[in-house]
């Protein structure tokens, strides 16, 4: 089979197409037919590293995917060969990501995608709506699982609504129940954050942040899902509800972020930073069952008239793909691994 492997960090030129010998699943596993392949952020840094370093082993990138059942281990119920799945947390903590065309995973992190949906949304939902899951249900007093009505009577701003987190916070926010605000820096971001479904959009690079979301929210918002928190931290503790929570999410590694401490002490914040591939199994599953809900109810889509504009590669061009990511491409990237007949 075709994979895309890289034996040491750094730049893309790293990745490299080959040939591997085709591997059956063991006790627990499944071997999926990847169809389609999401690139998140993460992957590229991953693959980056710190510069150039060897690895013990060679390393298929890529943690998101979807595709089909193509065997199934000893042990392993509740599917059939041929089901079609949506993929989590591939690569980590191990060599085999979705960037090839089999791929065997613990039979948990496959899930099963709707008749309805597209490879394309499967590849899209991993990272970015497992963390938007964790980042709405960060609050002390919120629900650990989301599901309709479960934030009514809630106001999340979302920073960064156009970005792949940002939007499934969007759709899963709304899908909830909640009242979404969200931040954006242009005329297109705001166009693709509407479609997504979000209630309000705020040009930061035009408006006053605080002003604009005090106008949306006299009140205050109870969740802010951050994308850049040494940029928002301040209008981000002005324009949030006493008891509130600012989940953050994103970082380049050793950025530094300095709190408001006493303002933060008066309202009583509750900041929540987070790493999906690290939140507690219990969080996780919520994640996974709660996602997967969603995605039935046709809530979480994808595509430029849902709001996150894909931009494609084949499989050969996984390099070009990362580098789109790490350069700041609009909407979601995803490379073409197989055909999906």
């Amino acid at each position: 089979m075709k994979a895309i492997v890289f034996e040491e960090t750094g730049p893309s030129a790293v990745l490299e197409l080959r040939d591997k010998p085709l591997t059956d699943p063991g006790a627990g596993e499944v071997r999926v037919r990847v169809v389609v392949s999401g690139v998140n952020p993460t992957d590229w840094k991953s693959r980056a590293g710190g510069g150039s370093t060897k690895l013990d082993a060679p390393k298929v990138p890529n943690q998101d995917g979807a595709g089909v059942i193509d065997e199934i281990g000893s042990g392993v119920t509740g599917f059939s060969i041929g089901d079609r799945v949506w993929l989590w947390d591939v690569a980590w903590g191990g060599n085999e990501g979705t960037a090839q065309e089999y791929a065997v995973v613990p039979a948990v992190k496959a899930v099963a995608l709707p008749d309805t949906e597209s490879f394309d949304t499967g590849a899209s939902i991993g990272i970015p709506a497992l963390t938007a899951h964790r980042a709405l249900t960060s609050a002390e007093d919120g629900p650990a699982r989301l599901a309709p009505g479960a934030l009514s009577g809630r106001t999340v701003l979302v920073t960064g609504g156009a970005g792949a987190v940002g939007h499934a916070a969007i759709q899963l926010a709304v899908w909830a129940g909640a009242t979404v605000i969200t931040t954006v820096s242009g005329e297109r971001k705001g166009e693709l954050a509407r479609l997504a479904g979000a209630h309000s959009v705020i040009n930061y690079r035009t408006d006053d942040v605080v002003t604009a979301v005090r106008r949306a929210a006299p009140g205050g918002v109870d969740i802010i899902v951050d994308v850049n928190a040494p940029a928002n931290i301040d209008s981000d503790v002005q324009v949030l509800k006493p008891n509130g929570t600012i989940a953050i999410y994103a970082a380049n590694p050793g950025e530094l972020v300095t709190v408001p401490i006493r303002e933060s002490m008066t309202k009583n914040v509750r900041y929540q930073f987070i790493l999906t591939y690290t939140v507690g199994d219990e969080q996780k599953q919520h994640a996974v069952n709660a996602v997967s809900e969603a995605l039935k109810a046709g809530a979480l889509r994808v595509g430029e008239e849902h709001g996150l504009p894909l931009t494609r590669f084949p499989l050969e061009a996984t390099a070009a793909a990362h580098d789109a990511v790490e350069q700041g491409t609009i909407g979601k990237v995803l490379i073409d691994v197989a055909s999906s007949s």
